[in-house]
């Protein structure tokens, strides 16, 4: 018997039940029929934000704004990071003007930070801009 993983869909955050030897293999979501895990950062909103830290697979938030300079430089490194964990860690981009409420609410106090959240709870936290080994180390340590 295989085990299943529930995991929130990237586009409409439903939850989806899928076996555990399926996720690299593009899962579409029951409810919406997209691509359920992307290879690539997905846009985070404050309306989606409580289904998508639940499950099973762990959620990395990147906490941004436009105007922030290390923000724009870090965004190619998440980018590759998201390509390289699929299947094992999915990667969310929040635009920190745009959902204001929830940035504060996370008690975002400068950006990049980067949340990140397994089993619906923050297991870590970490601001500023890494490049890509370290970025990738900093999660080994949380079994990513």
């Amino acid at each position: 018997m295989t085990n299943s993983l529930i995991v929130p869909c990237a586009h409409c955050a439903s939850l989806n039940r899928i076996p555990a030897d399926r996720l690299r293999d593009a899962p579409h979501c029951g409810r919406c029929k997209s691509s359920a895990l992307l290879n690539a950062p997905f846009d985070l909103q404050q309306s989606q934000f409580a289904n998508q830290i639940k499950g099973n697979l762990p959620l990395l938030v990147d906490v941004w704004a436009s105007w922030c300079g290390p923000c724009r430089t870090f965004a190619p490194t998440f980018t590759q990071a998201a390509a390289e964990l699929h299947g094992r860690c999915r990667l969310a981009k929040l635009d920190s003007e745009a959902n204001t409420q929830l940035s504060a609410q996370l008690g975002i106090r400068s950006i990049p930070s980067l949340i990140l959240f397994k089993n619906g709870q923050e297991v870590a936290r970490q601001s500023g801009a890494l490049p890509l080994p370290q970025l990738l180390a900093w999660l080994k340590q949380y079994s990513i």
